[in-house]
């Protein structure tokens, strides 16, 4: 896959990379709110030298991530996004997002889905993480109660992928 980099001030982004694994956990450990069950933690490690990974890099430390997997040529998923605990809320998300909806929009995806917890679920952060993909254009298509099991109730968003997304 062709890489790609942008440089926004302090910050670029790098992508898809290979290696950051061990960047990737360094960011979900920071965040137990969020990647507390160990199990799951260690699949998005693994999965992050599998399937296409973009960094965001502020100084000389990754500071956010996301991986994107496709299901179809036209139809891809953030399979997972993080920031590091303490460079949230400072647009890093929002500028890998919107770096990858581009860089899938030249290969021809139409659309970009991801899954969360659902509003039933009583986590304050997956509140959060909510709000932050409706920011940034995701809407809600479809609830799933026993996706990951009944104590996890499942939202799938999806965003329409457009050149200049």
């Amino acid at each position: 896959m062709c890489r790609s980099r942008q440089t926004l001030g302090a910050m670029s982004i790098d992508g898809p990379v290979s290696g950051a694994s061990h960047d990737v956990e360094r960011i979900l450990r920071s965040l137990p709110g969020w990647f507390g069950i160990e199990s799951s933690l260690l699949e998005y490690v693994n999965d992050a030298d599998v399937f296409p990974t973009f960094v965001a890099t502020v100084g000389s430390q990754v500071a956010a991530f996301v991986t994107v997997r496709e299901h179809f040529p036209q139809a891809w998923e953030v399979h997972c996004i993080a920031v590091h605990a303490e460079s949230r809320n400072r647009g890093l998300g929002r500028a890998l997002l919107r770096h990858v909806e581009l860089w899938l929009a030249r290969r021809g995806v139409l659309f970009l889905q991801v899954k969360t917890m659902a509003a039933a679920s009583p986590s304050p952060e997956y509140a959060q993480t909510r709000a932050f993909y409706k920011a940034v254009g995701y809407v809600p298509l479809e609830e799933f109660p026993l996706l990951w099991g009944p104590e996890l109730p499942v939202l799938q968003l999806v965003k329409a992928v457009k050149n200049g997304a």
